[in-house]
């Protein structure tokens, strides 16, 4: 019986000493392996920079913000800058004079005429021009003057010859007639003669059945008189400084009675001198 129990107490202390090896064995496998899964962490810590990396290009992103200001900046700058128009500086004649003027006083035509005389300053026989504001812009007159501006127009009546001529660049004329039948031969030299405003047409009469009394009277002084394309402004030559007083107050008569009431302000000037403003409430009376 003794014998059996030293058997069994040893065999126990056996299983224990297995056991316990087992347990050391299992502490030293977890032991190996935490090493392992602790270096995992740093290596998933390292990632985090990455994230830290991309959080840096945030100001990258902010960064462009900038160029597309210079962007603006640069657009801006392309911007064409609306630069106030200077005022066109007088020479010293004209000033001297202009300061003889009283810019708020209109005088009669005669009176006027007497003044762009005493006030002309060049040195050649100056030429005397009306600036007339109308009412509306397009507004237009035919108009043949009682006496001769002094400056010559070429009229031209449009044949075989002349239309070979402009074909070649060559044209001696100030005004083109033309009769209806010609139109399919001018049609072809359109490109030539309509930047120039030479092309015959009926609104101002330059496209005739009879072309030949079309030019006896614009020879004679006829004319259209029109506004600006943009401002109902109108210009024109009534003579020359040089011509009879009387003459030159006779065509702005002639101007202002064909207008009548469309008129608000006249003024005359001659080539190189100050305008003088023209009182033309007077004239309608007239």
């Amino acid at each position: 019986m003794g014998s059996k129990k030293n058997v069994d107490m040893t065999q126990t202390e056996t299983t224990v000493k297995i056991v316990k090896e087992k347990k050391a064995e299992k502490k030293k496998d977890q032991a190996a392996k935490k090493p392992a899964s602790e270096a995992k962490k740093p290596a998933a810590e390292a990632k985090e920079p990455v994230k830290d990396a991309k959080e840096d290009k945030k100001p990258v992103s902010e960064d462009k913000k900038p160029a597309g200001d210079a962007k603006e900046q640069a657009s801006e700058e392309k911007k064409p800058v609306l630069q106030k128009k200077s005022k066109k500086v007088r020479g010293k004649k004209y000033q001297a004079v202009r300061a003889q003027l009283d810019k708020t006083k209109t005088h009669d035509p005669a009176s006027a005429i007497a003044l762009v005389k005493k006030f002309s300053y060049s040195k050649f026989d100056a030429s005397v021009e009306a600036h007339i504001v109308v009412k509306e812009i397009g507004t237009s007159v035919d108009l043949t003057l009682p006496h001769n501006t002094g400056k010559s127009v070429k009229v031209a009546i449009a044949d075989e010859a002349l239309l070979a001529e402009v074909e070649q660049g060559k044209i001696n004329f100030d005004v083109l007639l033309a009769s209806p039948e010609l139109m399919p031969k001018l049609a072809k030299l359109a490109k030539i003669l309509g930047p120039k405003g030479l092309m015959p047409n009926p609104k101002n009469g330059t496209l005739t059945p009879k072309p030949e009394l079309k030019k006896k009277e614009l020879e004679a002084g006829a004319f259209t008189l029109k506004t600006e394309k943009k401002a109902p402004l109108m210009h024109l030559v009534i003579g020359k400084v040089s011509m009879d007083d009387k003459m030159l107050e006779e065509n702005i008569l002639a101007v202002l009675k064909a207008l009548k009431n469309r008129v608000l302000k006249v003024a005359i000037a001659p080539s190189m001198g100050p305008a003088i403003r023209l009182n033309w409430q007077i004239v309608e009376e007239k």
